[in-house]
């Protein structure tokens, strides 16, 4: 069963600074990715914070409505992502960059392409 539970969510501001400041990035339109290698404990991979700018879309029920696609969209395609980390763990940040609403199935395409890159560039950084 997919899922999106509590420990994939990154929510330690440390470690979302030491994203923000140490990690490596790469832009798919309409998202910009940022992700790090990362250590911890728990069986999941992958650990994320999803960021829809309030400078861009004023009202909050907009941003957490693309918040909510996105969320449903990883949770669909992350078994890419984990097939291809092979259990190594990652923090991920996904930020909308768009300045429209979003429909699902664009976005669908676009977390899954983003998903197929990361794990090539997880590869090459890893050796």
């Amino acid at each position: 069963m997919q899922n999106f539970a509590k420990n994939e969510r990154l929510c330690s501001k440390s470690v979302i600074d030491q994203l923000f400041t140490q990690g490596h990035s790469f832009f798919k339109h309409p998202l910009k990715i940022k992700w790090l290698q990362g250590q911890w404990d728990s069986n999941n991979s992958v650990k994320v914070v999803i960021s829809v700018s309030k400078h861009r879309f004023k009202k909050a029920v907009d941003r957490n409505k693309i918040k909510r696609l996105i969320r449903e969209s990883f949770r669909l395609n992350k078994f890419v992502l984990e097939n291809g980390l092979k259990g190594q763990k990652v923090y991920l940040a996904i930020i909308y960059t768009s300045n429209e609403m979003p429909d699902f199935a664009t976005l669908n395409r676009v977390i899954n392409d983003v998903f197929h890159r990361l794990n090539l560039d997880y590869e090459k950084l890893s050796g």
